[in-house]
């Protein structure tokens, strides 16, 4: 059964991995967390532009990126759904993740929203010590959020968030006496939004977001066993080039940084303890400092999102994308794409990861793909 409980935890870092291969010479030290899933891009939009999402357009789905956008939004209330098969290209055909949101401007100034992450990482077969089969579990995580979200004035918006965070990963399996339960969690997002358009639509928007600040996560009673949780802190502009009546297209750069602390060298025991002691609030403003290899590490801890969305008519977008992320520090690097269209209240995005890499180097992210569907619920637009 340990084995079982172990492959599963295995699996959930591997959610958004690309291991760096045996041939890898340059030291490994991945910043990890708890409950990876919340760092899953969670809407084909994004999924199309490398992730790229705290400083584009408003739309449905702004609640995963940035908070502060709604109150900027051209409808008044819309809802999303999203679909996304996971690891299809190592084999796996019962893992997905599964997204819903939603917002309603209550007036020109302020908006509500809300959304729900579903994450299922397919069956387990549980066995006992001697290999024998016990039972089947389908291991499941979940996040519920809520938000607010208000405009500072014509150009600035503020906005926070309040989640919920469950994780089940063992259904109460006990090992050596150890009782494994669901870990659960509390967190908040806070973003900012800023945008100044020209008259005809063209012009550069800015965004600054803090998601998953919140409390350590743990699957025992052992209070010294908790992990971080994914807390982040994402920077971004996008500018935007109106070409013409029909035709619009935009280019923009997301950096972002774990707010989770470096895991100490390989046989740093004293350096364990004191990763294992960390105080929440305190390893966030560490983890910009606390990198073994110094400075130099430091910087491969930043990952980047960057891309470009075309649009035609305000009816076909076509997108493309490209994330990095150091080798050293999990070594996810892709090309993306996607393409979207709209008519009246309906909307469909689509994104594709494209394939990279052979053999043990092959990224096991290829041909990821996000399906999402879009409601204008007012159909104003």
């Amino acid at each position: 059964m340990q084995s079982n409980i172990l492959r599963t935890l295995v699996g959930g870092v591997l959610v958004f991995g690309s291991l760096a291969s045996s041939a890898q010479t340059d030291p490994i030290n991945v910043v990890t967390s708890a409950v990876p899933f919340l760092r899953i891009s969670p809407d084909a939009r994004a999924g199309g532009m490398g992730d790229l999402g705290v400083a584009t357009s408003p739309d449905v789905n702004s609640q995963f990126y940035n908070i502060a956008k709604y109150p900027f939004a051209a409808q008044k209330s819309g809802i999303a759904l999203t679909y996304t098969p996971w690891l299809k290209d190592l084999g796996l055909t019962d893992v997905y993740l599964t997204t819903l949101s939603g917002f309603h401007k209550i007036d020109e100034q302020q908006s509500i929203s809300g959304s729900l992450r579903y994450f299922s990482l397919g069956n387990i077969q549980f066995t006992d010590n001697f290999g024998n089969d016990i039972r089947m579990f389908r291991p499941r995580e979940f996040a519920v959020d809520a938000g607010y979200s208000r405009k500072l004035s014509d150009q600035l918006s503020l906005g926070v968030g309040i989640r919920y965070i469950n994780s089940n990963l063992a259904d109460n399996a006990v090992v050596n006496g150890v009782t494994y339960k669901a870990g659960t969690s509390v967190a908040g997002d806070l973003g900012l939004y800023y945008t100044r358009p020209s008259a005809d639509g063209s012009g550069l928007s800015l965004g600054l977001a803090m998601t998953n600040m919140g409390a350590k996560i743990g699957y025992t009673d052992d209070a010294a066993a908790k992990d971080f949780i994914p807390a982040n802190l994402t920077i971004g502009g996008v500018y935007t080039k109106v070409v013409n009546e029909v035709n619009k297209i935009s280019f923009g750069l997301d950096i972002h940084k774990m707010l989770v602390p470096t895991p100490p060298s390989l046989g740093d025991s004293a350096g364990l303890i004191n990763y294992r002691n960390k105080g929440v609030v305190g390893s966030w403003f560490s983890s910009f400092g606390d990198a073994p290899g110094g400075f130099a590490e430091e910087l491969k801890e930043f990952s980047f999102s960057s891309g470009m969305e075309y649009w035609y008519n305000d009816q076909f977008a076509f997108r493309l994308g490209y994330f990095y992320e150091d080798k050293s520090k999990g070594n996810r690097q892709y090309f993306s794409m996607g393409a979207g269209i709209r008519y009246n209240v309906f909307g469909i995005n689509f994104s594709y990861l494209i394939p990279s890499g052979n053999g043990v180097n092959r990224n096991p992210l290829s041909n990821t793909m996000r399906f999402s569907l879009v409601f204008d619920l007012d159909g104003n637009e």
